[in-house]
């Protein structure tokens, strides 16, 4: 999830909670989903956190599957700090590295996979591409990837009404946050569409994106890598 690099990260996962409906049960969703899927439902199975920042899916992930060997990566310092500060002494359990999923040097090594708005802070100009085929390259065959991100309207007519919708959702929130901490979460995003997204993972080596979640245009896919 796109956010400030540095900075006073408290109070980030409510605001959040408070721009992207459903939000607060993202987590506990993505780390079921992954957990029945062949590879990572296996015991001590390797997972990777793509993107943790401040480890909302780490702590899930070490409540409903203790026996995972986890790794979490963040470009930002700022995210891991507050991950490990938020996961206590548990985090020292924990694979953690400073670096982007595209500048991992692991080759098929994870059994399974969570990112969570992460690809929407990518623009399509290659960096979507590069983002998804270096996650496809860190899986085993067969290795599956719960994908959370902002998507574009399936039907254009309904755009405005969307929006509107979940400025409605922010104001039913009573959304309160600092302007440097609300607006890297409310500018630059780069959503795709349903087709677009399918010949991007095809094209890094996953099957077509089963979708299992959705709350206005945010959407949640399972990725599959290709044997």
């Amino acid at each position: 999830m796109a956010a400030p690099i540095g900075g006073d990260l408290s109070g980030y996962d409510l605001v959040v909670e408070s721009l992207i409906p459903g939000y607060a049960s993202l987590a506990r969703l993505g780390v079921a989903l992954l957990a029945a899927s062949p590879l990572a439902g296996r015991a001590g199975a390797q997972v990777l956190v793509a993107g943790c920042g401040t480890g909302a899916e780490l702590v899930e992930a070490l409540a409903q599957r203790p026996d995972w060997q986890l790794s979490a990566v963040d470009p930002s310092a700022a995210m891991l700090s507050a991950a490990q500060q938020r996961l206590g002494t548990a985090a020292a359990g924990l694979n953690w590295r400073q670096s982007t999923v595209e500048e991992l040097d692991a080759e098929a090594g994870f059994d399974g996979a969570l990112s969570v708005l992460v690809l929407q802070t990518l623009p399509d100009d290659g960096s979507k591409l590069a983002f998804l085929s270096a996650l496809a390259r860190c899986l085993r065959p067969g290795g599956q990837v719960v994908l959370v991100d902002l998507m574009r309207p399936a039907l254009p007519l309904l755009e405005e009404q969307m929006a509107e919708a979940w400025l409605g959702f922010q104001r039913a929130s009573e959304l309160q946050a600092p302007r440097e901490l609300l607006e890297p979460l409310t500018h630059g995003s780069h959503p795709v569409g349903l087709a677009r997204l399918t010949a991007l993972v095809n094209a890094a080596g996953f099957t077509d994106p089963a979708r299992v979640f959705q709350a206005l245009d945010y959407e949640g896919f399972l990725l599959q890598r290709s044997s």
